[in-house]
C-alpha cells in the first residue's frame, strides 16, 4: 500500500478548519466556565457539534527538575510538550449513517526528557515525563471509523490508531511513566506502540450487557512506523506481523451509592519473530498479559465526581524475549477533597519494575513513586504539581535514589 496523499490532504484541511474558526471566534476567550480557552466562538462550536463536528485543539507540558540524588550534584532540568489537533465526525448526523463515527488527530511532541540526559537518572526505566518519546515530530495518531450493529451489541473500529486506546487502557494523570498510560506499550514498547504512533489496526467489541464486553484486536507490527520523517506513513511496506491483543472488560456500580468500578483482563500474543535473550539467534514471539482494576471507594454526598478512587495494573511478560519481566502499580486518587475546590484532585501512586532474570546483569527491579496535587485552574486548565522518587534507578541493585520535582499541565484551546 503506498501514501494517499489526497487522504493526507483532506485530513489537514478539516483539521485547518479548526485552528481558523479558534482565531476567528474569540468573543468568549479565556472564560473560566467555558471548556475550550478560545470560547465558543459566538457559539458556533457548540452549533457544529450539534452537526456532527467536534474540534479539539490540546496541549500538555511537563517540567521535570532533579531536586537531590544519592550519587550526583547534576540538578537538571528540561521540559517536554505535546500539541494534539482533532475532530470527531458523527456519520449518523452528517450522512446519515446510523451508529457511525470517525476521528483523526494530528499531535506533535516537543523537547527534552530529564530521564535521557541527567545522569543521576541514567538509564532510568520508567521516565520522569510521560510526554516525552517516539520521536519528537509530527504524526497521525489517528485516522479511524467505528460502526455499531445489532442495535450497537457489535462494535467494530477501522483505521490507523494504537493498542493502548482500547486495550489495556488507563489514565494519564501522572507525569511519571509508570504511572500513566497503557502499561503493556510501556513495557513491550518495541512490538506495541501507544500514543501518538498509529498503525492499521481492526477491533471488534460485544456488548454482552451493559456493564460487560470483550473485544480482540489485530494491530500491523511495522517498525517504520516509529522513523521520525514517517509520521504519516500509510505503508504497509515494513510489516513484520501483528499484534494480537484480547480483553474483557468489566465496569460494575457497586452498592447503594451505585460506585464505579472498572475492571479489565487481556492477554496478547504477537505473530512477528523476536530474538530470544539468551540465545539471539534463535526467535520466539512476545506474549503476556494484564489485568487493570479501578474502584471508586467513596463518594461526597449526591457528588458522584467526588471521592477516593483506588488503581492497580498488573502487567506479565515473556522471559524468552521482553527485557522487563512484569510491572505492577498501585495508587489512590481523590477528587474534590475541599468543599471551595471541589473539582481538584490529589493521588499518589508507587510502581515497581522487575527486569528479567534471564539477563546476565546486575539488574533487578526500580520503584517509581509519585505525589501530585491537581489544581482545576478552570475548565480549561489543570496544573498538577508532582514530587517523584526513583529508587534503583534503571533497576541496578546499587543504582542511584532520586528525587525530582514536577509541574504537569494540560490545557484546551
Amino acid at each position: 500500500m503506498t501514501i494517499n496523499s489526497s487522504l493526507v490532504v483532506s485530513c489537514l484541511s478539516v483539521l485547518s478548519l479548526s485552528i481558523f474558526a479558534q482565531t476567528s471566534h474569540a468573543a468568549s476567550a479565556f472564560d473560566s466556565s467555558s471548556p475550550w480557552m478560545f470560547g465558543d466562538w459566538n457559539g458556533k462550536r457548540t452549533e457544529l457539534q450539534q452537526q456532527g463536528y467536534d474540534f479539539s485543539f490540546g496541549y500538555t507540558g511537563e517540567l521535570a527538575n532533579v531536586l537531590d540524588s544519592k550519587k550526583t550534584s547534576n540538578h537538571g532540568t528540561e521540559y517536554a510538550d505535546q500539541f494534539s489537533l482533532g475532530t470527531h465526525l458523527d456519520l449518523s448526523k452528517i450522512a446519515g449513517w446510523d451508529d457511525t463515527e470517525a476521528q483523526i488527530t494530528i499531535t506533535e511532541r516537543n523537547g527534552h526528557s530529564l530521564s535521557q540526559t541527567s545522569p543521576a537518572l541514567d538509564g532510568h526505566l520508567s521516565s520522569t515525563q510521560e510526554i516525552w518519546g517516539r520521536g519528537q515530530t509530527w504524526r497521525l495518531t489517528d485516522l479511524w471509523i467505528k460502526k455499531k450493529f445489532f442495535d450497537q451489541a457489535l462494535d467494530i473500529k477501522v483505521g490507523r490508531f494504537g493498542e493502548g486506546e482500547d486495550f489495556n487502557s488507563f489514565d494519564c494523570d501522572f507525569q511519571n511513566l509508570a504511572l500513566c498510560g497503557s502499561q503493556v506499550g510501556n513495557w513491550v514498547g518495541d512490538q506495541w506502540y501507544n500514543w501518538p504512533v498509529s498503525q492499521w489496526a481492526l477491533r471488534v467489541k460485544y456488548n454482552w450487557q451493559p456493564d460487560l464486553y470483550t473485544q480482540i484486536g489485530v494491530y500491523e507490527y511495522n517498525p517504520e512506523n516509529l522513523e521520525r520523517g514517517k509520521g504519516f506513513n500509510l505503508s504497509t511496506d515494513g510489516s513484520h506481523g501483528a499484534i494480537i491483543p484480547a480483553e474483557v472488560v468489566w465496569s460494575p456500580k457497586w452498592g447503594t451509592q451505585a460506585l464505579n468500578g472498572e475492571y479489565r483482563l487481556g492477554y496478547y500474543y504477537s505473530t512477528a519473530d523476536a530474538a530470544e535473550i539468551n540465545h539471539p539467534q534463535q526467535t520466539s514471539h512476545k506474549q503476556g498479559g494484564w489485568l487493570v482494576a479501578k474502584q471508586q471507594l467513596t463518594r461526597v454526598n449526591d457528588q458522584s465526581d467526588r471521592g477516593l478512587s483506588g488503581f492497580i495494573n498488573l502487567t506479565l511478560h515473556d522471559s524468552d524475549t521482553n527485557t522487563v519481566r512484569n510491572m505492577q502499580n498501585i495508587g489512590l486518587v481523590y477528587k474534590g477533597p475541599f468543599e471551595q475546590r471541589p473539582q481538584d484532585d490529589v493521588a499518589i501512586g508507587f510502581a515497581r519494575i522487575e527486569v528479567n532474570g534471564d539477563l546476565d546483569t546486575d539488574q533487578d527491579e526500580e520503584y517509581n513513586t509519585e505525589l501530585y496535587y491537581g489544581i482545576h485552574a478552570n475548565n480549561w486548565l489543570t496544573i498538577r504539581p508532582n514530587i517523584q522518587y526513583v529508587r534503583h534507578v534503571g533497576a541496578y541493585k546499587n543504582g542511584d535514589n532520586t528525587w525530582v520535582g514536577g509541574i504537569k499541565l494540560q490545557t484546551a484551546f
